[in-house]
Protein backbone atom coordinates (compact mmCIF):
# COMPACT_ATOMS: atom_id res chain seq x y z
CA UNK A 1 0.00 0.00 0.00
CA UNK A 2 2.79 2.44 0.91
CA UNK A 3 5.08 1.54 -1.97
CA UNK A 4 4.54 4.67 -4.08
CA UNK A 5 4.18 7.13 -1.20
CA UNK A 6 6.64 10.03 -0.98
CA UNK A 7 7.08 12.03 2.21
CA UNK A 8 8.97 15.25 2.81
CA UNK A 9 10.16 15.17 6.43
CA UNK A 10 11.10 18.46 8.10
CA UNK A 11 13.23 18.04 11.22
CA UNK A 12 13.05 21.15 13.39
CA UNK A 13 14.99 21.94 16.55
CA UNK A 14 14.30 19.98 19.71
CA UNK A 15 15.64 17.06 21.70
CA UNK A 16 13.10 14.76 20.01
CA UNK A 17 14.96 15.32 16.72
CA UNK A 18 16.98 12.19 17.45
CA UNK A 19 13.73 10.20 17.13
CA UNK A 20 13.41 11.37 13.53
CA UNK A 21 16.23 9.01 12.59
CA UNK A 22 14.20 6.01 13.75
CA UNK A 23 11.12 7.48 12.05
CA UNK A 24 13.03 7.54 8.75
CA UNK A 25 13.97 3.91 9.32
CA UNK A 26 10.29 2.97 9.89
CA UNK A 27 9.17 4.83 6.77
CA UNK A 28 11.89 3.30 4.60
CA UNK A 29 11.13 -0.17 5.97
CA UNK A 30 7.59 0.29 4.66
CA UNK A 31 8.84 1.27 1.18
CA UNK A 32 8.12 4.99 1.57
CA UNK A 33 10.52 7.40 -0.11
CA UNK A 34 11.69 10.07 2.34
CA UNK A 35 13.25 13.40 1.47
CA UNK A 36 14.43 15.52 4.40
CA UNK A 37 14.80 19.19 5.20
CA UNK A 38 17.04 19.68 8.23
CA UNK A 39 16.62 23.08 9.90
CA UNK A 40 19.43 24.92 11.65
CA UNK A 41 17.82 23.99 14.95
CA UNK A 42 17.47 20.38 13.91
CA UNK A 43 21.14 20.05 12.97
CA UNK A 44 22.06 20.89 16.57
CA UNK A 45 20.70 17.46 17.49
CA UNK A 46 21.25 15.24 14.41
CA UNK A 47 23.71 15.45 11.56
CA UNK A 48 22.97 15.74 7.88
CA UNK A 49 25.27 12.77 7.30
CA UNK A 50 23.23 10.42 9.52
CA UNK A 51 19.97 11.64 7.96
CA UNK A 52 21.33 11.10 4.43
CA UNK A 53 22.62 7.64 5.32
CA UNK A 54 19.22 6.51 6.57
CA UNK A 55 17.05 8.22 3.96
CA UNK A 56 19.41 7.42 1.07
CA UNK A 57 18.52 10.84 -0.29
CA UNK A 58 20.13 14.26 -0.42
CA UNK A 59 19.43 16.33 2.71
CA UNK A 60 18.18 19.88 2.05
CA UNK A 61 19.21 22.69 4.40
CA UNK A 62 19.81 25.99 2.66
CA UNK A 63 17.10 28.22 1.17
CA UNK A 64 19.75 30.11 -0.76
CA UNK A 65 21.55 27.15 -2.28
CA UNK A 66 22.44 28.35 -5.77
CA UNK A 67 22.06 24.90 -7.37
CA UNK A 68 18.82 23.97 -5.60
CA UNK A 69 17.12 27.30 -6.13
CA UNK A 70 18.15 27.42 -9.78
CA UNK A 71 15.92 24.37 -9.97
CA UNK A 72 13.27 26.14 -7.80
CA UNK A 73 14.00 23.70 -4.99
CA UNK A 74 11.48 25.02 -2.47
CA UNK A 75 8.67 24.70 -5.01
CA UNK A 76 9.82 21.32 -6.29
CA UNK A 77 10.06 19.86 -2.79
CA UNK A 78 6.54 21.01 -2.01
CA UNK A 79 5.16 19.47 -5.19
CA UNK A 80 6.86 16.12 -5.75
CA UNK A 81 5.91 14.63 -2.38
CA UNK A 82 2.51 13.32 -1.29
CA UNK A 83 2.65 15.04 2.08
CA UNK A 84 4.86 17.07 4.39
CA UNK A 85 5.55 15.84 7.92
CA UNK A 86 7.18 18.15 10.48
CA UNK A 87 8.60 15.90 13.21
CA UNK A 88 9.51 17.13 15.68
CA UNK A 89 7.49 20.31 15.29
CA UNK A 90 8.79 22.94 17.68
CA UNK A 91 6.73 25.84 19.00
CA UNK A 92 8.92 28.05 16.83
CA UNK A 93 8.15 26.40 13.49
CA UNK A 94 4.44 26.17 14.38
CA UNK A 95 4.44 29.92 15.13
CA UNK A 96 6.23 30.67 11.85
CA UNK A 97 3.75 28.57 9.88
CA UNK A 98 0.76 30.25 11.57
CA UNK A 99 2.16 33.72 10.85
CA UNK A 100 3.12 32.87 7.26
CA UNK A 101 6.78 33.67 7.92
CA UNK A 102 9.16 32.06 5.42
CA UNK A 103 12.71 32.95 6.42
CA UNK A 104 14.34 29.56 5.82
CA UNK A 105 13.90 26.58 3.52
CA UNK A 106 11.52 24.68 5.83
CA UNK A 107 9.07 27.55 6.41
CA UNK A 108 9.23 28.59 2.74
CA UNK A 109 8.28 25.06 1.68
CA UNK A 110 5.40 25.03 4.18
CA UNK A 111 4.09 28.31 2.79
CA UNK A 112 4.51 27.19 -0.84
CA UNK A 113 2.97 23.73 -0.40
CA UNK A 114 -0.30 22.54 -1.91
CA UNK A 115 -0.07 19.13 -0.19
CA UNK A 116 -1.34 17.92 3.21
CA UNK A 117 0.87 19.10 6.08
CA UNK A 118 1.22 17.21 9.37
CA UNK A 119 2.82 18.52 12.56
CA UNK A 120 4.05 16.15 15.32
CA UNK A 121 4.65 18.67 18.12
CA UNK A 122 7.41 18.32 20.70
CA UNK A 123 8.05 20.96 23.36
CA UNK A 124 7.95 21.82 27.05
CA UNK A 125 4.53 21.51 28.68
CA UNK A 126 4.33 25.24 29.45
CA UNK A 127 5.24 26.10 25.87
CA UNK A 128 2.50 23.73 24.66
CA UNK A 129 -0.09 25.19 27.04
CA UNK A 130 0.90 28.79 26.34
CA UNK A 131 -2.16 30.62 24.95
CA UNK A 132 -0.09 31.92 22.03
CA UNK A 133 0.90 28.38 21.00
CA UNK A 134 -2.69 27.16 21.36
CA UNK A 135 -3.94 30.10 19.29
CA UNK A 136 -1.41 29.25 16.56
CA UNK A 137 -2.47 25.60 16.60
CA UNK A 138 -6.17 26.46 16.40
CA UNK A 139 -5.50 28.78 13.44
CA UNK A 140 -3.56 26.08 11.60
CA UNK A 141 -6.21 23.42 12.31
CA UNK A 142 -8.92 25.77 11.06
CA UNK A 143 -6.91 26.06 7.85
CA UNK A 144 -6.65 22.30 7.30
CA UNK A 145 -3.23 21.64 8.83
CA UNK A 146 -3.08 18.31 10.68
CA UNK A 147 -1.68 17.63 14.16
CA UNK A 148 -0.52 14.28 15.53
CA UNK A 149 -0.28 14.45 19.32
CA UNK A 150 1.53 15.45 21.42
CA UNK A 151 1.44 12.79 24.13
CA UNK A 152 1.59 13.35 27.86
CA UNK A 153 4.40 12.08 30.09
CA UNK A 154 7.92 12.77 31.32
CA UNK A 155 9.69 15.43 29.25
CA UNK A 156 13.39 15.83 28.52
CA UNK A 157 13.44 19.05 30.59
CA UNK A 158 12.48 17.07 33.70
CA UNK A 159 8.89 18.27 33.83
CA UNK A 160 5.78 16.17 33.23
CA UNK A 161 2.75 16.90 31.05
CA UNK A 162 1.69 17.38 27.45
CA UNK A 163 4.50 17.93 24.98
CA UNK A 164 6.08 14.55 24.19
CA UNK A 165 6.27 13.80 20.49
CA UNK A 166 3.84 11.00 19.66
CA UNK A 167 5.01 7.41 19.41
CA UNK A 168 6.71 6.85 16.05
CA UNK A 169 4.41 3.99 15.08
CA UNK A 170 1.42 6.19 15.90
CA UNK A 171 2.78 8.86 13.56
CA UNK A 172 3.36 6.28 10.84
CA UNK A 173 -0.12 4.78 11.20
CA UNK A 174 -1.77 8.20 11.24
CA UNK A 175 -0.22 9.49 8.06
CA UNK A 176 -0.62 6.21 6.17
CA UNK A 177 -4.26 5.79 7.21
CA UNK A 178 -5.15 9.29 6.08
CA UNK A 179 -3.00 9.53 2.97
CA UNK A 180 -2.43 6.06 1.51
CA UNK A 181 -6.12 5.25 1.69
CA UNK A 182 -6.81 8.56 -0.06
CA UNK A 183 -6.06 6.68 -3.26
CA UNK A 184 -9.01 4.33 -2.59
CA UNK A 185 -12.21 5.78 -4.02
CA UNK A 186 -14.77 4.84 -1.41
CA UNK A 187 -18.45 5.55 -2.04
CA UNK A 188 -19.66 7.34 1.08
CA UNK A 189 -23.26 8.12 2.02
CA UNK A 190 -23.76 10.73 4.74
CA UNK A 191 -27.12 11.89 6.04
CA UNK A 192 -27.23 15.13 8.00
CA UNK A 193 -29.52 17.76 9.45
CA UNK A 194 -33.11 17.52 10.68
CA UNK A 195 -36.25 16.59 8.79
CA UNK A 196 -39.35 18.78 8.79
CA UNK A 197 -42.71 17.01 8.98
CA UNK A 198 -45.44 19.30 7.64
CA UNK A 199 -48.47 20.24 9.75
CA UNK A 200 -49.74 22.97 7.42
CA UNK A 201 -48.08 25.40 4.96
CA UNK A 202 -46.45 27.38 7.81
CA UNK A 203 -45.93 24.83 10.60
CA UNK A 204 -43.93 21.65 10.96
CA UNK A 205 -42.55 19.17 13.47
CA UNK A 206 -38.76 19.38 13.58
CA UNK A 207 -35.77 19.28 15.92
CA UNK A 208 -32.72 21.32 16.87
CA UNK A 209 -30.20 19.52 14.65
CA UNK A 210 -27.96 21.97 12.76
CA UNK A 211 -26.44 19.39 10.43
CA UNK A 212 -22.92 20.53 11.39
CA UNK A 213 -21.60 17.12 12.45
CA UNK A 214 -22.79 15.29 9.35
CA UNK A 215 -21.54 18.05 7.09
CA UNK A 216 -18.08 17.94 8.71
CA UNK A 217 -18.02 14.16 8.17
CA UNK A 218 -18.92 14.62 4.51
CA UNK A 219 -16.20 17.27 4.13
CA UNK A 220 -13.57 15.06 5.82
CA UNK A 221 -14.26 12.12 3.50
CA UNK A 222 -14.39 14.41 0.47
CA UNK A 223 -11.03 15.91 1.42
CA UNK A 224 -9.48 12.43 1.25
CA UNK A 225 -10.80 11.83 -2.24
CA UNK A 226 -13.88 9.72 -1.50
CA UNK A 227 -17.00 9.86 -3.64
CA UNK A 228 -19.44 11.45 -1.19
CA UNK A 229 -23.20 11.75 -1.42
CA UNK A 230 -24.64 14.03 1.27
CA UNK A 231 -28.40 13.72 1.81
CA UNK A 232 -29.18 16.87 3.74
CA UNK A 233 -32.23 18.06 5.63
CA UNK A 234 -33.10 21.77 6.03
CA UNK A 235 -30.17 23.69 7.51
CA UNK A 236 -28.29 26.97 7.21
CA UNK A 237 -24.76 25.60 7.01
CA UNK A 238 -22.66 26.26 3.90
CA UNK A 239 -21.69 23.21 1.85
CA UNK A 240 -18.70 23.04 -0.52
CA UNK A 241 -20.03 23.17 -4.07
CA UNK A 242 -18.06 20.10 -5.16
CA UNK A 243 -19.77 17.80 -2.62
CA UNK A 244 -22.70 15.98 -4.22
CA UNK A 245 -25.56 17.25 -2.02
CA UNK A 246 -29.17 16.09 -2.23
CA UNK A 247 -31.48 18.44 -0.35
CA UNK A 248 -34.60 16.97 1.23
CA UNK A 249 -37.25 18.12 3.69
CA UNK A 250 -39.12 15.13 5.15
CA UNK A 251 -38.08 11.69 6.36
CA UNK A 252 -39.96 10.13 3.45
CA UNK A 253 -38.03 12.38 1.04
CA UNK A 254 -34.75 11.17 2.55
CA UNK A 255 -35.84 7.53 2.39
CA UNK A 256 -36.88 7.91 -1.25
CA UNK A 257 -33.53 9.45 -2.26
CA UNK A 258 -31.46 6.85 -0.39
CA UNK A 259 -33.33 3.99 -2.06
CA UNK A 260 -32.07 5.35 -5.40
CA UNK A 261 -28.40 4.99 -4.34
CA UNK A 262 -27.14 1.50 -5.17
CA UNK A 263 -23.42 1.56 -4.51
CA UNK A 264 -22.46 2.51 -0.93
CA UNK A 265 -19.25 1.35 0.76
CA UNK A 266 -19.82 3.25 4.01
CA UNK A 267 -23.04 4.81 5.29
CA UNK A 268 -22.97 7.37 8.12
CA UNK A 269 -26.46 8.27 9.29
CA UNK A 270 -25.90 11.48 11.24
CA UNK A 271 -29.27 13.04 10.38
CA UNK A 272 -31.83 13.59 13.15
CA UNK A 273 -34.72 12.00 11.29
CA UNK A 274 -38.24 12.46 12.67
CA UNK A 275 -39.78 9.20 13.89
CA UNK A 276 -43.28 10.38 13.00
CA UNK A 277 -45.03 12.34 10.28
CA UNK A 278 -48.46 13.98 10.20
CA UNK A 279 -51.32 12.11 8.55
CA UNK A 280 -53.05 14.32 5.97
CA UNK A 281 -51.40 17.67 6.73
CA UNK A 282 -53.61 20.69 6.04
CA UNK A 283 -53.29 22.44 2.69
CA UNK A 284 -54.18 25.75 4.34
CA UNK A 285 -52.98 27.39 7.51
CA UNK A 286 -54.79 26.04 10.57
CA UNK A 287 -56.44 28.95 12.38
CA UNK A 288 -56.16 29.34 16.12
CA UNK A 289 -59.37 28.26 17.79
CA UNK A 290 -59.67 27.72 21.52
CA UNK A 291 -62.83 25.65 21.15
CA UNK A 292 -61.62 23.24 18.50
CA UNK A 293 -57.98 22.41 19.03
CA UNK A 294 -56.45 20.59 16.07
CA UNK A 295 -55.74 16.90 16.52
CA UNK A 296 -52.60 15.62 14.91
CA UNK A 297 -52.64 11.99 13.87
CA UNK A 298 -49.13 10.59 13.61
CA UNK A 299 -47.71 7.75 11.54
CA UNK A 300 -44.31 6.11 11.88
CA UNK A 301 -41.78 7.20 9.30
CA UNK A 302 -39.52 4.70 7.49
CA UNK A 303 -36.49 3.79 9.62
CA UNK A 304 -33.62 4.79 7.35
CA UNK A 305 -30.78 3.40 9.46
CA UNK A 306 -32.55 0.05 9.79
CA UNK A 307 -33.28 -0.02 6.06
CA UNK A 308 -29.63 0.57 5.10
CA UNK A 309 -28.37 -1.96 7.68
CA UNK A 310 -30.67 -4.69 6.39
CA UNK A 311 -30.43 -4.22 2.65
CA UNK A 312 -30.35 -7.67 1.12
CA UNK A 313 -28.48 -6.50 -1.93
CA UNK A 314 -25.51 -4.15 -1.78
CA UNK A 315 -25.42 -3.63 1.97
CA UNK A 316 -22.58 -1.19 2.78
CA UNK A 317 -19.43 -2.67 4.28
CA UNK A 318 -19.87 -0.37 7.26
CA UNK A 319 -23.10 1.20 8.54
CA UNK A 320 -22.77 3.84 11.26
CA UNK A 321 -25.63 5.46 13.14
CA UNK A 322 -25.91 8.24 15.71
CA UNK A 323 -27.82 8.18 19.00
CA UNK A 324 -28.66 11.38 20.88
CA UNK A 325 -29.82 10.29 24.32
CA UNK A 326 -30.98 11.96 27.54
CA UNK A 327 -30.47 8.95 29.83
CA UNK A 328 -28.83 5.52 29.91
CA UNK A 329 -26.51 6.53 27.08
CA UNK A 330 -24.51 3.33 26.62
CA UNK A 331 -27.43 0.98 27.32
CA UNK A 332 -29.72 2.73 24.83
CA UNK A 333 -26.98 2.98 22.22
CA UNK A 334 -26.19 -0.73 22.49
CA UNK A 335 -29.88 -1.55 22.11
CA UNK A 336 -30.08 0.64 19.01
CA UNK A 337 -26.98 -1.03 17.57
CA UNK A 338 -28.59 -4.46 17.99
CA UNK A 339 -32.09 -3.48 16.91
CA UNK A 340 -31.02 -1.66 13.75
CA UNK A 341 -28.33 -4.23 12.86
CA UNK A 342 -25.79 -1.50 12.15
CA UNK A 343 -22.05 -1.82 12.81
CA UNK A 344 -21.26 1.22 14.94
CA UNK A 345 -23.21 3.80 16.92
CA UNK A 346 -21.83 7.23 17.81
CA UNK A 347 -23.71 8.17 20.96
CA UNK A 348 -23.89 11.48 22.78
CA UNK A 349 -25.70 12.57 25.94
CA UNK A 350 -27.57 15.77 25.15
CA UNK A 351 -28.83 16.14 28.73
CA UNK A 352 -25.26 16.76 29.90
CA UNK A 353 -24.43 18.97 26.95
CA UNK A 354 -27.53 20.51 25.33
CA UNK A 355 -25.25 22.70 23.18
CA UNK A 356 -24.38 19.64 21.07
CA UNK A 357 -27.41 20.49 18.95
CA UNK A 358 -26.34 23.55 16.98
CA UNK A 359 -22.98 23.89 18.75
CA UNK A 360 -19.46 23.43 17.44
CA UNK A 361 -18.31 20.68 19.83
CA UNK A 362 -19.32 17.10 20.45
CA UNK A 363 -18.63 14.41 23.08
CA UNK A 364 -18.90 10.95 21.57
CA UNK A 365 -18.97 7.36 22.77
CA UNK A 366 -18.21 5.00 19.88
CA UNK A 367 -20.20 1.81 20.39
CA UNK A 368 -19.35 -1.35 18.47
CA UNK A 369 -20.54 -4.92 19.03
CA UNK A 370 -17.51 -5.67 21.20
CA UNK A 371 -16.32 -2.34 22.55
CA UNK A 372 -17.19 1.08 23.98
CA UNK A 373 -14.69 3.85 23.24
CA UNK A 374 -15.36 7.09 25.14
CA UNK A 375 -13.88 10.03 23.26
CA UNK A 376 -12.96 13.36 24.83
CA UNK A 377 -14.80 16.52 23.84
CA UNK A 378 -13.66 17.63 20.38
CA UNK A 379 -14.80 20.13 17.82
CA UNK A 380 -17.19 18.60 15.30
CA UNK A 381 -14.47 18.93 12.68
CA UNK A 382 -12.09 16.92 14.89
CA UNK A 383 -14.80 14.31 15.59
CA UNK A 384 -15.27 13.95 11.83
CA UNK A 385 -11.53 13.50 11.25
CA UNK A 386 -11.28 10.97 14.09
CA UNK A 387 -14.24 9.03 12.69
CA UNK A 388 -12.79 9.04 9.17
CA UNK A 389 -9.53 7.60 10.49
CA UNK A 390 -11.45 4.88 12.34
CA UNK A 391 -13.38 4.01 9.20
CA UNK A 392 -10.25 3.83 7.08
CA UNK A 393 -8.58 1.56 9.61
CA UNK A 394 -11.51 -0.84 9.59
CA UNK A 395 -12.86 -0.79 6.04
Amino acid sequence: MAKNLKILLIISGGIAAYKSLELIRILKKNNIKVQVILTKGGEKFVTALSVAALSEEKVYQDLFSLKDETEMGHIRLSRENDLILVAPASANIIAHAAAGISNDLATTVLLASNKPIFFAPSMNVEMWNNPITQKNIKFLKDNNFNFIGPDSGDLACGETGDGRMSDLNTIYEYITSTIIKKKIKLNILVTAGPTYEVIDPVRYIGNKSSGKQGIEIAKAFHKLGANVKLVLGPCRESIPKDINTINIETAKDMYKEIKKINKIDVAICAAAVSDWSIDNPSNVKIKKNNKNKPKLNLSLNPDILEYISNRKNNRPKLVIGFAAETDNLIKNAKEKLSKKNCDWILANDISKNPEIFGGNNNTISLITKNNVDNWSTYSKKEVAEKLVNKVIENI
